[in-house]
């Protein structure tokens, strides 16, 4: 029988964030419209809740792992570039957290993804003119992209942090009914 007491201490605060965040990342894994994916949720949501030591490697592993699976390309490195930058904005969320600057700082992060990731595809492939008139296209060509980045990053942003402000909420008050339960040795 497990005791109570090692129950309890295993319903940690960062335990369910990091759950959360590997549900998050297997979103990538499964069918989904064009750049409606948890990433950047999941880069903000760290940034804003997890230990700082975790905050900007656990989506950056996350992604590593993912992108093994999914394939690699030559812009990974503007793709994971992005979302360490998406994780920065978390950490200023951190000391500021309120909806306001939850949702400026996710479309700030679908912002940050769009321009840097359009920017190199203009920049390293041969897709488009070296032209200001090229980089414009490159970036109206986007446009689709974004609405999935921005769409997807609320979405998750919404699902992440709402449960784990309701899992906070709550969880003292599910450990203190849990503590009142006998357990039979």
């Amino acid at each position: 029988m497990v005791k109570k007491e090692k129950l309890l201490s295993l319903i940690d605060e960062n335990i369910i964030a990091i759950l959360l965040v590997v549900l998050a990342v297997f979103t990538r894994l499964i069918p989904h419209p064009a750049n409606f994916a948890a990433v950047g949720a999941v880069a903000l949501f760290s940034g804003t809740y997890l230990n700082k030591k975790y905050a900007l490697w656990l989506p950056l592993a996350a992604m590593m792992v993912s992108d093994a699976i999914i394939g690699l390309h030559n812009l990974i490195f503007f793709t994971w570039g992005s979302f360490i930058l998406i994780s920065f904005i978390g950490l200023w969320i951190r000391g500021r957290k309120n909806v306001k600057n939850v949702v400026f700082g996710t479309l700030t992060g679908s912002l940050l993804f769009y321009f840097i990731t359009n920017g190199a595809v203009w920049a390293f492939t041969p897709l488009y003119a070296k032209t200001f008139q090229g980089m414009l296209e490159c970036y109206v060509m986007g446009l689709p992209f974004f609405r999935g980045t921005v769409l997807g990053d609320f979405f998750y942003v919404g699902v992440l942090f709402g449960s784990y402000e309701a899992v906070r909420y709550f969880l003292p008050q599910l450990k203190q009914r849990l503590s009142a339960v006998k357990v039979r040795a």
